[in-house]
């Protein structure tokens, strides 16, 4: 046999292949006829949680949409991504304590998460809201600032179109098991770990 010969075989087996796959592909594409408001969590331990929502949140604003985020255990330092979609028309509102070992008071962190959580169930009702963005929620769940039950309540009465994102580290399982798309970032490595800071621009 040919080379020439062999490299038809080659190819014309890669088609096949790729022909198998594209059927399997356009099967579920025609299988997936609903619409509705998507709920992400996107957890784990890895670096990359609250970027993924964040992008996730840009690409929505650039199709038009409107979009809120809601910040739980952040700061007053400067965050990139605030000062670029504010100025894209997103609603911002920011707990504004930072981590609860800079505080060191749980009345105070309790009391902040309150208010920041107000503000996320008026978004949850807020059928004009297309996407909300519950960055580092995962952690009132857990350290039970926040009732369980009644996030869950607001999430599931929120507008029916309604696409909302939840980020942090340790998602609690009811959250999991209510969500319609689940990814976990895993840490591989961390240039903290190696001593490295945290630089504005990459990290925040």
């Amino acid at each position: 046999m040919t080379d020439n010969n062999q490299t038809d075989i080659k190819a014309e087996r890669h088609k096949q292949r790729q022909q198998k796959v594209k059927a399997a592909v356009d099967a579920k594409i025609a299988a997936a006829t609903e619409e509705k408001g998507i709920l992400l969590v996107v957890t784990g331990n890895g670096k990359g949680k609250s970027t993924s929502g964040f992008g996730t949140l840009a690409r929505a604003v650039g199709h038009g949409k409107q979009g809120a985020v809601v910040q739980f255990i952040k700061g007053t330092w400067e965050c990139g991504e605030r000062k670029l979609l504010e100025g894209a028309g997103v609603k911002f509102e920011v707990m504004g304590t930072g981590f609860t070992w800079d505080t060191q008071d749980k009345a105070k962190d309790i009391a902040a998460a309150e208010k920041a959580w107000t503000a996320a169930e008026k978004w949850l009702q807020d059928a004009s809201i297309d996407i909300l963005l519950l960055d580092e929620l995962t952690y009132m769940v857990s350290y039970h600032y926040l009732d369980l039950q009644r996030v869950i309540d607001a999430l599931q009465n929120r507008p029916p179109m309604q696409h909302v994102i939840i980020t942090g580290r340790n998602c609690h399982r009811q959250l999991i098991e209510l969500a319609d798309t689940v990814s976990e970032v895993n840490s591989v490595k961390h240039a903290f770990e190696a001593g490295v800071k945290a630089q504005p621009g990459f990290d925040y």
